[in-house]
């Protein structure tokens, strides 16, 4: 059992980020935490094992006890053994080089006897699908195989708690469904608790028992279907059968199946073959790239045309690409072969520098690009290092940051963060966006406004690709779709297309109609209104 009874907590930056919650987790549960960015569901994990308040620091009152266990009394060390936590940003909790070295770290500490050690990284790597990434540097790993790489530090210490902050963030869907499977059989089989934060709703909803549902004022803890009506930012299917009253409320595409009639589903389109070329300008030509981290190749004889304002959703299992790519456009990695052309010119040989005149980047990992005292500081920094004048406040208000102007960057939530290293590319106004799971810790709220940003951006005619795994999101927003497998294109052409034909890249919706016109909430309303 966990039991937080009165827990109040206050960063030491003066942000309070819980007030006298109460609660208890029934053993063996398996806990969805969910909230706007901010509502303090990270807070709440760390507190689970003691990281806060005893390596946060700041005001903590109150108490938590796991298993009659106080967090506040005990070491990290003792809490470990019984709680296990997966971080929101995973990059950040890698100690060794190798993975084999990183999933053995924390049993070595443990003194977990070395036979025993081995049968356990075997099944870990095994039952994960990480298998084969066993003696790859950690560095030169995707972001989504870094996250199950995590995953496995924290599983194999054989905890009976796991918490995890945004487990799925940075998987594929098949990748996301395939954890999900493995948490929800060691809940079953093991009676291992589970406790996850998480914004893509619509892959949890169905693993888990319990919704706890966070805002600054407001909490609600049940069963999934009791709380999930009282939710206000839900996924498009929960919208759709709340609107239409569909009862027990159906939580997966197979449970809405009932309340559909044959007459409502359509024939999937053709997959339409990759395309090379599209009409108009071309903002980025690549032309047969190969490219990779030492003599892994990643990209193979990748050809691929952007035109001028563009939205193009990059998509692809983990390990595909796609972040190799965007690394190879921005000059973070130099092609093995092959050429990269920006707006008619080679980038071949340029510095960074120069390049982000011209490209913006924003990686998977904002942490890496902020480094200054304050937010503001970090927008005056990029229009003075480009030469540009502007308010410094009009990006961050923009992206609902505007009362952290003068907060450290690092003080905040993930999404937050995220959010903080899109104002400070946003600054420079380049032509070229490129973005690497720019979703990542947003809320529903949030997904829409930077939504609403890029269509913003497009009208003006600038270029954005986006490499992410939220499929629900980039459907409602991306102009055309690319799909890799492998370093290589295997679909290409307008979104609605791509996404109803490719295995596994579908959205919730369009996996129940079939219907281009029945992809997401929008595209319904707006067949219903003509």
């Amino acid at each position: 059992m966990i039991t937080i009874s009165d827990l109040t907590y206050t960063y030491p930056s003066g942000k309070t980020a819980l007030h006298q919650l109460s609660l208890a987790i029934p053993d063996s549960s398996f806990v969805l935490v969910t909230g706007t960015s901010g509502a303090g569901k990270s807070t709440l994990l760390r507190a689970m094992n003691g990281l806060v308040p005893q390596f946060y620091g700041g005001v903590f009152g109150g108490s938590v006890l796991v298993d009659g266990q106080s967090t506040l009394r005990a070491s990290p060390r003792k809490m470990a053994q019984s709680v296990g936590f997966v971080f929101q940003d995973p990059e950040s909790q890698f100690v060794v080089q190798t993975v084999e070295d990183e999933i053995c770290f924390g049993m070595e500490n443990l003194g977990v006897p070395l036979d025993e050690m081995q049968r356990r990284l075997d099944d870990i790597l095994i039952t994960l699908g990480i298998a084969h990434l066993r003696k790859r540097q950690v560095a030169t790993l995707s972001g989504g195989e870094q996250q199950r790489v995590a995953i496995a530090s924290a599983l194999v210490l054989r905890p009976r708690h796991l918490i995890l902050d945004e487990p799925t963030s940075q998987l594929d869907p098949p990748a996301a469904h395939t954890l999900l499977d493995t948490l929800v059989h060691l809940n079953c089989n093991y009676r291992l608790t589970v406790m996850l934060a998480e914004h893509r709703l619509e892959r949890v909803l169905n693993s888990a028992t319990h919704l706890l549902h966070l805002e600054p004022d407001l909490i609600r803890f049940g069963t999934v279907r009791d709380v999930l009506p009282y939710v206000p930012l839900r996924p498009p299917l929960v919208q759709i059968a709340l609107e239409r009253g569909w009862q027990p409320l159906p939580l997966t595409v197979d449970d809405a199946r009932a309340f559909i009639t044959p007459e409502s589903v359509s024939t999937p389109p053709a997959l339409v073959p990759p395309l090379t070329s599209q009409n108009g300008d071309a903002a980025i030509t690549i032309q047969h790239l190969t490219a990779g981290y030492g003599s892994t190749l990643v990209l193979n004889d990748l050809s691929l045309t952007i035109a001028q304002g563009e939205i193009v959703g990059l998509l692809g299992v983990n390990g595909a690409g796609k972040s190799t790519l965007l690394k190879s456009l921005v000059g973070l990695l130099k092609p093995k072969s092959g050429d990269i052309v920006i707006e008619g010119k080679s980038i071949l040989g340029k510095k960074v520098a120069d390049l982000a005149q011209t490209i913006g980047y924003v990686p998977q990992n904002p942490n890496s690009v902020l480094f200054a005292e304050t937010l503001r500081q970090e927008v005056q920094f990029t229009l003075r290092n480009h030469g540009r004048t502007g308010d410094d406040a009009e990006f961050l208000t923009r992206l609902g940051l505007g009362e952290y102007l003068d907060h450290y960057p690092r003080d905040l939530s993930g999404g937050e963060r995220q959010r903080a290293a899109l104002a400070a590319m946003l600054a420079a106004e380049p032509p070229i966006i490129v973005l690497d799971e720019p979703t990542r810790g947003l809320d529903y709220v949030q997904k829409q406004r930077l939504a609403t940003l890029i269509r913003d951006w497009s009208a003006q005619r600038k270029t954005i690709l986006v490499a992410t795994h939220d499929v629900e999101w980039i459907a409602g927003l991306a102009t055309r779709c690319t799909v890799l497998e492998r370093g290589r294109i295997i679909a290409d052409g307008d979104t609605a297309t791509v996404l109803l034909t490719t295995l596994g890249f579908n959205t919730q919706l369009g996996e129940l109609f079939s219907d281009p016109q029945h992809m997401t909430i929008e595209t319904i309303n707006h067949s219903t209104r003509s």
